[in-house]
């Protein structure tokens, strides 16, 4: 069970520990690095101990720092960087990086390997721990990509990248707005993967067109990973055939809104979402936090409340800021108003650990063969 908990928030990447003593376990501060800085995403490498933080600058730039010593010490490196847009291109997307969205390690047997997503909708690869990256042009290339629309940002970014356990050239990505797309050879070649799927944010007849769908989160059972989960702006939906089709999962207590979702990593009928209002009030049902389980593949759902604020509270959850450990036990959360919880128990209670954060983008476990 991984006993160590990295935090991306708007004012540094925070590292927290579980400690025991006398009996008790409880969690602890164990560090911050990059005080004061916005951290938009970070990714704890378990191949080899890693640690890889993304930061956003503003006019200084998006900037990629990574740590051989468990986070004792980070050296910056590379970040992706786009080629000269054409001259006469009627393309809307600047080509430039306004936001490192998403980091994932490639397949087990492919040390080194990285995937990156990006605002304003790039996926990049590097071969070699990030020092240097590849720009996926069969994916910027593709025509249809000029459809592909902001949704919470400016412009279309890639903020899910799920790399098949089984087979690392198989890659799906979500795209907001944009759908998920699917590789099953390493990026040589794309196609839009979602079938089923609806909008009821655009005009009827466009309802089901894949570049209109907005995914908040897409996730995927390690082990079965033929299934896959979608938070989608309006609603959840779950493919069990590899993200060929999709069915919506109706009636998600206590709102079908929301950003986070997470899967159990052996149980592919359990997953985790965050609900929020709407999209026009993104604040907890009542004002009371939440955590909506399903153990049976999205036919029934618990409300899970127990260590969770139950007045008053106007915390969000984001896309990255809900992630279950490799045991499918122990949950990390984080919001907005710079709350973290943990649970131990697959979500039934919660401990909080700290109430004054920063703003949290993002949560991820280290594992236990993790440096200290």
């Amino acid at each position: 069970m991984s006993d160590r908990v990295l935090v991306a928030t708007r004012k540094g990447l925070f590292d927290f520990r579980r400690v025991s003593a006398g009996g008790v376990s409880t969690w602890e501060h164990a560090g911050v690095s990059f005080v004061g800085e916005p951290v938009t995403i970070v990714l704890p490498d378990d191949r080899d101990g890693t640690i890889y933080a993304a930061l956003n600058l503003g006019h200084f730039g998006v900037k990629l720092h990574r740590s051989f010593d468990g986070g004792t010490s980070f050296e910056e490196i590379a970040v992706p960087r786009y080629p000269e847009k054409p001259a006469g291109s009627d393309d809307p997307t600047p080509w430039s990086l306004q936001q490192l969205w998403s980091l994932e390690p490639g397949g087990v047997d492919e040390p080194g390997v990285l995937w990156a997503g990006t605002i304003p909708g790039g996926l990049f690869r590097s071969p070699d721990r990030g020092e240097r990256w590849e720009l996926v042009t069969s994916l910027w290339e593709r025509p249809d990509r000029l459809e592909w629309t902001g949704g919470g940002y400016d412009h279309p970014g890639i903020h899910s990248i799920c790399v098949d356990p089984r087979d690392p050239r198989r890659v799906a990505i979500g795209v907001s707005i944009g759908g998920v797309w699917l590789t099953e050879d390493g990026g040589r070649t794309w196609e839009p993967r979602s079938k089923g799927m609806f909008a009821v944010y655009v005009p009827p007849d466009l309802r089901e067109t894949p570049n209109a769908q907005d995914p908040h989160r897409l996730i995927q059972c390690r082990a079965s990973p033929e299934v896959f989960w979608v938070q989608h702006h309006n609603g959840v939906f779950r493919s069990t055939d590899g993200a060929a089709t999709w069915v919506e999962i109706a009636d998600r207590p206590p709102s079908a809104f929301g950003f986070a979702a997470a899967t159990h990593p052996h149980d592919p009928d359990t997953a985790w979402f965050a609900p929020a209002v709407t999209d026009e009030c993104r604040v907890p049902v009542d004002g009371r936090v939440v955590v909506a389980r399903t153990r049976d593949g999205g036919r029934s759902f618990d409300v899970l409340r127990e260590g969770l604020p139950q007045s008053h509270a106007y915390d969000l959850v984001y896309r990255h800021g809900l992630a279950v450990d490799e045991t499918g036990d122990r949950l990390v959360m984080g919001s907005t108003t710079g709350s973290l919880w943990v649970s131990e128990d697959q979500g039934d209670s919660w401990e909080c650990v700290s109430t004054h954060l920063p703003p949290i983008d993002a949560v991820r476990f280290r594992s236990v063969g993790s440096p200290a």
